[in-house]
């Protein structure tokens, strides 16, 4: 088995956060200051870069060697991994991110992301682990009292303990409202008894850290059916008693999922109160003094929201290692001649045609999503910190609008792209003593986790299409069309603006047939959710990638031919291009599908499957 991390470079990320994006506000809030600026990225990644060649990338071969394995109720992880986990918590890299406190020296979440991409590259079966107990970890922080931000928050900042949620049931997986795990009172009115079963709860055991602090989610007695009435608990592994002494919390896993990749990380399933002594904290209201009504699914949301734009931004990752990994072996692999000239003997094969299209096409991929997930990450510190309270909501409703587009998008399109750079590699990609399988396997799951990407276009159609009246979307899709109508006279890329304008037209076009299906055939919105999904993530793509196109093309101007950035800026530039005549025209395709209106899919009888 070969593993192998072949990102060589953070040129990329230096020129959207120093470059592109208006950074430089955000490094003046005041708990970034006094300790980074936008001159500071090199610092801080190339460091990371150097880390996940050296100390990541050997733990994920472990991974496929070594992989979980469950005996006698304990699992046991890669050798490697747990020094690992707890390394890059020490040295500020995990959860403590999420550090609240005035004295925190945090990154901005964008700066935090692109470190993140680069590791999550090394070992996608390691992020998990610290992803979750931050997600954890800032739940507890937004819900919890001083009490139980006292008990467990240190210990989850430093990697002491690690953290979960635990959503998913045998009987309930998307209709989370279904789920029967119990909660019952106790003399304490915070603390209760938990009883249920969990299952696919990634995370749900290791054997590196001292507890596992679940957020799980369970019904009290006397509230609410449905979602309406689910309630959310702090339940660890250990129970942590007053003097900070841990005791059995009646808390096990039954056993662990054998999947088709991620072979480090744990996906576990556990039982809670088999002997009736398994206990929770409740975060916010009790239902029984809330008209039955529980707010677990609400706070729950917090951490899922934020879970979904790091799955995706994970399936990214894991596209960017594949294509430096094809990269990589075209620069090497001497085979055939040019059709050109065919007389000049044997080439490396990264000169054929049909090589660099693929490689074109993973690197326009790779741009367009980071472009459009990085501006989504610095709408997140506006969000967070800008003084501001019109800046603040002008990035929440990106933040909204965006978040099914940014799980979704990436991690549908992985699955192809990935096995698009196995291609290149012709028989060879097939072997696993080459590292495209491994990343194929470990890829496939981010189209599944965080909600399955139609319940993310669901999302997208169904709520952030009409939040507060349709007015965020309508707002979203203007902006587009601004920046269209403001830039489309641009002489170096006066064709490709003419594709966007030929593409937002169709969107909205689009959007008109949706809005009518809603009132005449509303099952035809289901049916066509993911592809509207896909061609509005391809639109917002566009737009972000010509944005820097325009950027890149002055600057190679600026810059000559002589330049080292020369080739960076405009390889920038045709990237832009590939993906507008490329990829883009698929929203106008999707459009037509979509007027067209064929209902071949829901007229046919169930039975036909059948043959």
């Amino acid at each position: 088995m070969s593993s192998n991390f072949a990102v060589n470079s953070i040129r990329d990320f230096e020129f959207i956060i120093q470059e592109w994006l208006p950074t430089e506000k955000i490094f003046n809030y005041p708990q970034f200051a006094d300790y980074y600026s936008k001159d500071d990225i090199k610092s801080v990644l190339e460091p990371v870069l150097k880390m996940c060649k050296a100390v990541i990338e050997p733990t994920n071969g472990e991974c496929e060697t070594h992989p979980v394995t469950f005996a006698d109720g304990k699992v046991t992880t890669p050798p490697g991994l747990g020094p690992l986990f707890h390394k890059l918590q020490e040295e500020g890299w995990g959860t403590s991110n999420i550090d609240e406190s005035p004295e925190a020296m945090v990154l901005p979440e964008m700066l935090h992301a692109a470190a993140w991409e680069l590791i999550c590259a090394g070992n996608p079966s390691l992020m998990p682990y610290i992803l979750l107990t931050s997600g954890a970890a800032n739940l507890i922080q937004t819900f919890g009292d001083e009490k139980l931000k006292a008990m467990f928050l240190p210990k989850m900042m430093d990697g002491t303990w690690a953290g979960t949620m635990c959503l998913t049931e045998p009987g309930a997986g998307s209709d989370v409202g279904d789920i029967t795990s119990k909660a019952y009172p106790t003399d304490n009115p915070r603390i209760f008894k938990i009883q249920g079963n969990k299952i696919f709860i990634t995370g749900g055991n290791n054997d590196f850290t001292e507890n596992i602090i679940h957020l799980y989610l369970a019904r009290i007695e006397g509230a609410k059916p449905g979602t309406s009435g689910i309630s959310l608990f702090v339940v660890p592994k250990y129970w942590v008693n007053e003097d900070g002494s841990l005791e059995d919390n009646d808390f096990v896993n039954t056993g662990v999922e054998h999947k088709m990749g991620l072979h480090g990380s744990v996906t576990a399933a556990l039982s809670a109160g088999e002997n009736g002594n398994c206990r929770g904290w409740l975060l916010g209201l009790d239902p029984r003094e809330n008209d039955g009504k529980g707010e677990g699914m609400a706070q729950m949301f917090q951490m899922m929201n934020m879970a979904r734009m790091e799955t995706g931004h994970m399936a990214l990752s894991c596209i960017s290692n594949a294509f430096a990994n094809a990269r990589d072996n075209a620069k090497e692999r001497v085979q055939g001649r040019l059709m050109t000239n065919p007389k000049a003997g044997r080439v490396a094969i990264i000169n054929h045609e049909d090589i660099k299209r693929t490689l074109m096409m993973g690197k326009a991929h790779i741009e367009a999503m980071r472009a459009m997930m990085y501006r989504v990450y610095l709408a997140f510190d506006e969000r967070h910190r800008d003084p501001d309270p019109e800046v603040r909501k002008a990035a929440s409703d990106l933040i909204e609008i965006c978040t099914p587009l940014c799980k979704a998008y990436p991690s549908d399109e992985a699955w192809w792209l990935i096995g698009e750079a196995l291609q290149s590699y012709g028989g060879y990609g097939y072997c696993e003593e080459y590292p495209l399988s491994q990343i194929a396997r470990d890829s496939k799951i981010y189209s599944i986790w965080e909600g399955t990407n139609y319940i993310q276009a669901m999302d997208l159609l169904g709520r952030k299409m009409n939040m507060k009246g349709g007015s965020v979307f309508k707002a979203w899709v203007k902006e587009m069309a601004d920046f269209y109508a403001a830039n489309k006279d641009n002489e170096a890329l006066s064709k490709e603006f003419a594709i966007l304008g030929k593409a937002l037209n169709s969107y909205q076009a689009m959007l008109k047939a949706v809005a009518e299906y809603s009132k005449t055939n509303i099952s035809l919105i289901p049916l066509y959710s993911r592809r509207i999904l896909t061609a509005s993530a391809q639109l917002f793509c566009g737009r972000q990638i010509l944005d820097q196109a325009i950027l890149a093309d002055k600057k190679a101007k600026e810059v000559g031919p002589s330049h080292f950035d020369y080739n960076f800026y405009t390889g920038k530039v045709a990237s832009a291009k590939y993906y507008l005549h490329n990829v883009v025209p698929n929203v106008w395709a999707v459009s037509e599908i979509v007027i067209d209106g064929d209902s071949s899919a829901l007229d046919a009888a169930v039975d036909v499957f059948e043959y």
